[in-house]
């Protein structure tokens, strides 16, 4: 298998190397943040299969599927540049039809967060309990009402969902405010210019459906061809063995937001896929993965198969938005864009970024850290 995988030929990044002195992550309220300085399906359980515990968001109280789904509503509305307004009403709906989870069941033939039906032209059954994929339809027939965005509470929902209890989706504007407000970057949007159902349709259904680049790094950087490091060994530990071989085995493979395998990926889908291979239950997405396992307090201590979580391009230091996978060797597995793909990255490139470190299994038998060769 490593013959297989040295031989993978894929991209590194090339810019200044961090320096590792004043990487050192200091740990507050379960968060490391840097001295001086990337949805979705159904969520499992931390490592350990007990509860994970909620969060309170406003007067509500929400599990961390709920989040989640909450957290990729609000990036699909910020990626197509609608005003906030668009991620209240779309997340009030989720409240109302799935309380924000991705359910495979419902009334008839209704699935996922926004209870859309495959008969009703909504799409296949994996893609309407694709979130990223329904909440895209929920835009498309939500920006093709004529003054959507100042319509009374409620109005705007029941006209794209057609519910048979119209008074529901109003009082849930108030914590869907509350949760768009905890996950939007960055100033409002304004009003789109109007487009017709055609151009609406080509851009939830064409080359770039959904978000595809979500959680991607933050800056523009350059990418040169490289191979796995000389004298790359697979960690001893089964575990992270084994976690870290599968995500080394997808180098190459497309990114696609919100997938999880087997043969496309996003940044947490591909960190979910490969604990699993490796038996391991982690959260769905970024923000279920920053709490999974425990926090490793330095880059110092940081161990084969740990997440590394950043901002990236729509998250925040306490809402981080992308996540890598330690390799070993001063390399991590990236599914880093819909343009690029899973690729390898420096460590020393990340150095600076980084906002916390997991380690979602302990390693069975002593290992070292990031110095190891």
């Amino acid at each position: 298998m490593l013959a297989i995988i040295a031989g993978v030929v894929v991209v590194f990044v090339v810019m200044p190397a961090a320096l590792l002195g004043v990487a050192v992550l200091a740990v507050s309220s379960g968060l490391l943040a840097p001295l001086g300085g990337c949805q979705r399906g159904t969520a499992t359980n931390g490592p350990s299969g007990t509860d994970s515990g909620v969060t309170q968001v406003g007067d509500d109280e929400w599990n961390s599927e709920q989040l989640t789904n909450a957290q990729t509503i609000t990036g699909v509305v910020q990626q197509r540049t609608l005003p906030k307004r668009a991620a209240v009403l779309a997340i009030s709906t989720a409240i109302v039809e799935s309380r924000l989870e991705n359910v495979h069941y419902g009334d008839r033939d209704s699935l996922g967060l926004f209870q859309q039906r495959p008969s009703m032209g909504w799409g296949s059954p994996e893609e309407v309990t694709n979130p990223v994929y329904a909440t895209g339809k929920f835009l498309d027939h939500l920006v093709e009402l004529d003054g959507w965005h100042d319509m009374a509470p409620g109005v705007a929902q029941q006209k794209v969902q057609a519910s048979a209890f119209p008074d529901r989706y109003a009082p849930q504007e108030q914590p869907a405010e509350a949760l768009t407000a905890r996950f939007w970057n960055g100033p409002d949007n304004p009003l789109p210019a109007p487009t017709s159902r055609d151009s609406a349709q080509h851009a939830s259904t064409g080359p770039t459906a959904g978000c595809p680049e979500q959680g991607a790094s933050s800056s523009n950087i350059a990418l040169d061809p490289a191979k796995i490091p000389p004298g790359f060994q697979l960690p001893a530990d089964p575990q992270q063995r084994a976690a870290v071989e599968f995500a080394l085995s997808k180098l190459g493979a497309p990114y696609v937001w919100g997938a999880k395998g087997p043969d496309e990926f996003d940044c947490s889908g591909l960190m979910q896929a490969a604990w699993a291979h490796a038996g391991v239950p982690i959260s769905a997405g970024t923000y279920g993965q920053k709490d999974d396992g425990r926090a490793v307090a330095s880059l110092a201590a940081v161990q084969p198969g740990d997440l590394l979580l950043i901002p990236g391009s729509l998250g925040s230091p306490s809402n981080p938005g992308h996540v890598g996978m330690y390799a070993g060797h001063g390399v991590i597995v990236n599914a880093y864009d819909s343009s690029t793909g899973v690729i390898l990255e420096r460590l020393d490139a990340w150095a600076d970024q980084i906002v916390t470190i997991r380690r979602v299994a302990e390693p069975a038998t002593p290992a070292m850290g990031r110095a190891e060769k």
